[in-house]
């Protein structure tokens, strides 16, 4: 079988560009957010203590978001959640501590017209410093001087999607953020610039009631097992795709199940993207235990929860307890294409609690 060449490499991420064309960026109405691929090389992140700010709150009736006048309401009975009547720019860090018992608590939360959106990119990185240590992705655009910034940008060009789609079933790619580190995400927030009036949510599920609908059999099975999670995949593809790589790959042995550590719940700490190998297990076991719980989870509208944006919107979600994915719904033809203009901040956490010491 011939090898593929770059013309024939589609893109492993629909919502994330290698590339900006010039009819792309005239109609960006943030250009400061029009990503950019600076060759700088990044070293591994090396090892940190991590203090989850949700821990420091000790009255879990949130008087300080109370006070600045938060009205909560919820788009599933226990997850997700639009929030309104405060600005995130003016909280002060005991309600900072209180917004992460909250997200932990909901797991998703969505907040519309935010004045964050437009005090810039150095404001909303010193926002979610709070929360953790910055990423730095490995393929995917960022911005000039901030590379904390991970870019998800796509117009609705119907022969890109058209490509796509020709390859892969659908558009949609779930995943829980950067898993492949050793101490990977605990709180992201996607920042809304631009998009369809209709269109282009994003869905969310809950990992740790995924766990609890698995029978007491599976669930003893799966809490001793470990994982692999490489981020070579991602950078195998760019490499081929003619992109810019700025990170060597990451290899991580995980928990299947991790503790969550504010909540006490388990989580299943699963996706499609990033997994190559359940310790212990063969390769027919582990294709069909890897299909089963992804099976399980992306169908499980019951405990599952979409949101939709508007303009200045922020979501800040829970990386270790939710799996998300975009959805490209939305497709225009010619110069008239729809830009989906976000960015992502994600903020480095704990290293994943194993259910057993010996995992």
């Amino acid at each position: 079988m011939p090898s593929a060449t770059k013309e024939e490499v589609i893109s492993y991420d629909i919502n994330v560009p290698y590339k900006i064309t010039e009819n792309t960026r005239s109609k960006i109405k943030y250009p400061d957010y029009i990503p950019t691929w600076d060759k700088i090389f990044f070293d591994p992140l090396p090892p940190f203590e991590f203090q989850d700010p949700a821990l420091r709150v000790k009255d879990t009736s949130l008087p300080e978001l109370h006070k600045a006048g938060i009205k909560i309401t919820d788009i599933t009975p226990r997850l997700g959640s639009y929030v309104s009547g405060i600005q995130l720019n003016q909280l002060n860090n005991a309600a900072k501590d209180e917004l992460a018992w909250l997200i932990a608590q909901r797991k998703v939360l969505a907040f519309h017209d935010q004045d964050i959106i437009d005090d810039g990119p150095s404001a909303q990185q010193e926002f979610m410093n709070y929360y953790g240590k910055p990423n730095y992705q490995p393929v995917s655009g960022s911005i000039k001087g901030q590379p904390g910034f991970h870019i998800i940008q796509r117009d609705g060009n119907e022969a890109e999607l058209t490509k796509f789609l020709d390859a892969k079933p659908t558009t949609t790619l779930w995943h829980q953020d950067v898993s492949y580190e050793i101490q990977p995400p605990g709180y992201v927030m996607l920042g809304f610039l631009q998009g369809p009036d209709v269109g282009g949510d994003t869905v969310f599920a809950s990992t740790d009631t995924a766990y609890k609908r698995l029978s007491p059999t599976l669930q003893k099975l799966v809490d001793n097992l470990q994982t692999i999670h490489t981020s070579s995949k991602m950078i195998n593809h760019t490499h081929l795709a003619g992109g810019l790589v700025r990170k060597d790959p990451v290899d991580t042995v995980h928990p299947l199940v991790r503790i969550h550590p504010v909540t006490g719940e388990k989580c299943l700490f699963v996706n499609a993207e990033f997994i190559t190998k359940i310790v212990g297990l063969k390769e027919t076991e582990q294709k069909m235990l890897l299909e089963f719980l992804m099976q399980h989870i992306i169908t499980g509208h019951d405990f599952q929860a979409r949101v939709s944006w508007a303009p200045r919107s922020i979501v800040i979600f829970d990386n270790r307890s939710t799996l998300h994915t975009a959805v490209v719904d939305y497709v225009d033809e010619g110069e008239n294409s729809t830009v989906r203009h976000l960015f992502r901040l994600a903020a480095m956490a704990e290293k994943p609690i194993p259910v057993s010491k010996d995992t």
